[in-house]
């Protein structure tokens, strides 16, 4: 009778870590920051068809980096898991924090126990009524499960830790930009030093506290154009 192969555990975690972070690192980076008026999320994408962001519910936004058909399964799940806590109990329920979790949850269920793991980070963003932004979540989703609570802004996928120098250093007086100020910053910050982004490149949308009960808008790429040449 032949013993079978046998990896510590710490070793598979690890090779399963990388793994994950190799893929998502192959795919473009995408920046969600918070502005005067709500939140807002810019990502390079060239496709115009396929979305990296979408609407999960009235003030809840979901973004995804890595394999495209991973992270639109999710944002799939996380539309049912929305409609079905809102049509059960009260639209009011659904909130940002109990879908993130339920997505970390899933995530760190597939990263431990299946033999493949998700090559994704995601993001579920949400505004508050409160104008000053003190109600605004930015919760962002590993492949592992786990789950960081972050402010102001946060980067995902691709070269993470050049794109979010770059932010950085434009971001700097420390206060909330406007909406255009932040798309340029992110959109300097996606570029990197060597090329230039145009509209026909990125996505953009927000989460916008002025619009009504669906705060979720898409950035057209006339707007995004004018905004980028000023």
């Amino acid at each position: 009778m032949t013993m079978p192969f046998y990896v510590p555990p710490e070793q598979m975690m690890k090779d399963r870590a990388d793994y994950a972070r190799k893929g998502i690192a192959r795919g473009r980076s995408l920046i969600a920051f918070q502005y005067r008026d709500g939140i807002a999320i810019v990502a390079e994408n060239n496709s115009r068809t396929l979305r990296k962001i979408s609407d999960i519910y009235d003030r809840i936004a979901f973004a995804g980096v890595g394999k495209y058909n991973e992270f639109d399964q999710l944002r799939i799940a996380g539309v049912r898991h929305a409609d079905l806590k809102g049509f059960a109990f009260s639209r009011d329920d659904v909130d940002a924090r109990s879908l993130a979790n339920a997505y970390a949850q899933s995530l760190g269920h597939i990263f431990t126990h299946e033999l493949k793991p998700m090559e994704v980070e995601i993001l579920v963003a949400e505004i508050g009524l409160e104008p000053d932004g003190s109600e605004d979540r930015l919760f962002h989703i590993l492949y592992d499960g786990m789950m960081v609570d972050e402010h102001d802004w946060v980067v995902l996928g691709g070269e993470t830790k050049a794109t979010t120098d770059t932010f950085t250093e434009v971001i700097q007086n420390g206060q909330r930009p406007t909406l255009e100020n932040g798309i340029k910053a992110a959109v300097t910050a996606l570029s990197g030093p060597d090329r230039e982004l145009g509209a026909d490149s990125l996505e953009v949308a927000v989460l916008d506290r002025k619009n009504s009960r669906r705060a979720f808008e898409r950035i057209t790429d006339e707007a995004l154009t004018a905004i980028l040449a000023t």
